[in-house]
């Protein structure tokens, strides 16, 4: 199946963000997308701002390595890519990392909802497996990334009937606002209509 593209406001959407279903099952994959891959995780200059609010909320709950890294590099670092992303430990762990019963979290999501911190974590973080880039022309672009480490949240969504837009309504909502939201899920309606009618 391929993806179309789906324009809502002045942001372009991959279609199956729409068509595909996903629901993160932390008991299967354990938070895996917190530590595999090469780089950290996407972060806008604002938000780095944010986070550097946010260490006093955190510093306790990091581990001594990432601690370390913080100092010496500071809570994002430019990527091969030349994208500013999260700090990470060993060339592989977010430096906001923490495991509780076998499960990694993330201690920037801990503090806000302890009500430690107002930062939640990069919204890059929230929209998973949603990524954003900004085109040429100024668009925002919305792609489906398909990690085989997130086959579990797959199966999950799939059992749910809740597709990707579905589950990410709140960090949407965050990014983009209601109203924008609203269309999109319009637009979803008829297209998944259409699918059904095939």
């Amino acid at each position: 199946m391929y993806s179309t593209i789906v324009q809502v406001g002045d942001v372009l959407v991959s279609s199956d963000i729409i068509t595909e279903f996903f629901c993160c099952d932390l008991d299967a994959c354990k938070g895996a997308c917190c530590v595999e891959g090469d780089a950290g995780a996407p972060v806008k200059l604002d938000e780095i701002g944010e986070i550097e609010d946010s260490l006093d909320a955190v510093w306790g709950d990091m581990s001594a390595g990432a601690q370390a890294v913080v100092d010496r590099q500071g809570v994002a670092y430019t990527d091969r890519d030349g994208e500013l992303v999260t700090s990470i430990v060993d060339g592989r762990d977010c430096v906001f990392t923490c495991h509780e019963d076998g499960v990694c979290l993330c201690l920037l999501e801990k503090a806000y909802r302890d009500g430690r911190s107002k930062f939640c974590k990069p919204v890059s973080c929230a929209l998973y497996p949603i990524r954003e880039r900004t085109l040429s022309n100024g668009l925002a672009a919305l792609n489906y990334h398909s990690w085989s480490v997130c086959e579990a949240a797959r199966t999950k969504g799939r059992e749910l009937g809740l597709h990707v837009y579905e589950f990410l309504k709140g960090p949407l909502v965050r990014r983009f606002g209601q109203e924008w939201y609203d269309e999109l899920a319009a637009a979803a309606q008829l297209l998944n209509g259409r699918q059904a009618g095939r």
